[in-house]
């Protein structure tokens, strides 16, 4: 049974809401990285790899194959932003659904590369992205928490 505590959101803990939303995020957010990566390698006319989302190596700001990188990171930020707005929807939970998607992808760049991560630049482009996600997210969900709430769905009656 799910209590209402003078607020308009259930807040009972439930593990398999917040399990759902790690999984949908990390799938969203991994897709629309391919995407952008794929989008910009065919404009560039550069084939992408995995390596381009799990290599740290190939965050490089001295090629425009590695500015094209950071930019598809910085722009999958901003998508993150929006996906944090429709499965999560909550401002006060946006820090802590960035920061585990960040760690989730640490753990996975460290696995796939056989050890941790160590480029200055991979630290540098994942804290600004989790910054601009986190930002951005709480922003659009704090417009969205704010909205009027109607209080009447009938006809408006002059008394």
């Amino acid at each position: 049974m799910k209590k209402l505590t003078g607020s308009f959101r259930y807040t009972q803990w439930d593990p398999w809401l917040i399990i759902s939303q790690i999984v949908t995020i990390q799938c969203v957010l991994y897709l629309t990285l391919g995407l952008w990566l794929a989008l910009l390698g065919t404009l560039v006319g550069d084939t992408r790899t995995l390596d381009h989302i799990f290599e740290y190596h190939e965050l490089q700001v001295r090629d425009f194959g590695g500015r094209m990188v950071i930019f598809a990171f910085i722009l999958n930020a901003l998508v993150g932003a929006a996906v944090l707005l429709f499965v999560v929807e909550r401002t006060k939970l946006c820090m802590d659904f960035t920061s585990t998607w960040h760690l989730i992808h640490l753990v996975i760049c460290w696995f796939y590369n056989k050890k941790f991560p160590s480029s200055i630049s991979w630290w540098l482009l994942n804290t600004a992205c989790a910054t601009i996600m986190c930002v951005c997210a709480e922003f659009l969900c704090l417009r969205s928490e704010l909205k009027a709430i109607p209080l009447s769905l009938g006809p408006k009656t002059d008394l």
